[in-house]
């Protein structure tokens, strides 16, 4: 069982910046692909990004967003730059079965990213 808390989510005025942070629990960080997904009010939940427990990263919004995380911490991260009011969303960290897959295992209860125009 991972349990995941998200945080850092807020009211940003377009073109700004925000950093979601997610917390994990659990021995095994270190072991598991991390995604952030996000969900627009009335639109389908989307893959964002991922990171595998070895660095390698993906993401579906190249040039603004930024996975990482710091297994240490047991922490996944994702810096958003140039911040759009389409990025409006509710964002959820989850864990990935594999590298390359796109259905969370565990989510997190997600963070509100509101971005005003």
């Amino acid at each position: 069982q991972v349990q995941l808390v998200e945080s850092g989510g807020g009211l940003v005025q377009a073109g700004g910046s925000l950093r979601l942070s997610c917390a994990a629990s659990g021995r095994t960080f270190s072991s598991y692909v991390m995604g952030w997904f996000r969900q627009a009010p009335g639109k389908e939940r989307e893959f964002v990004a991922a990171v595998s427990g070895s660095g390698a990263l993906t993401t579906s919004v190249k040039g603004r967003f930024t996975i990482s995380r710091d297994n240490a911490k047991n922490t996944v991260y994702l810096q958003m730059n140039s911040l759009k009011p389409e990025d409006t969303a509710v964002y959820y960290c989850a864990t990935l079965a594999a590298w390359g897959s796109r259905v969370g295992d565990y989510w997190g209860q997600g963070t509100q990213v509101t971005v005003s125009s």
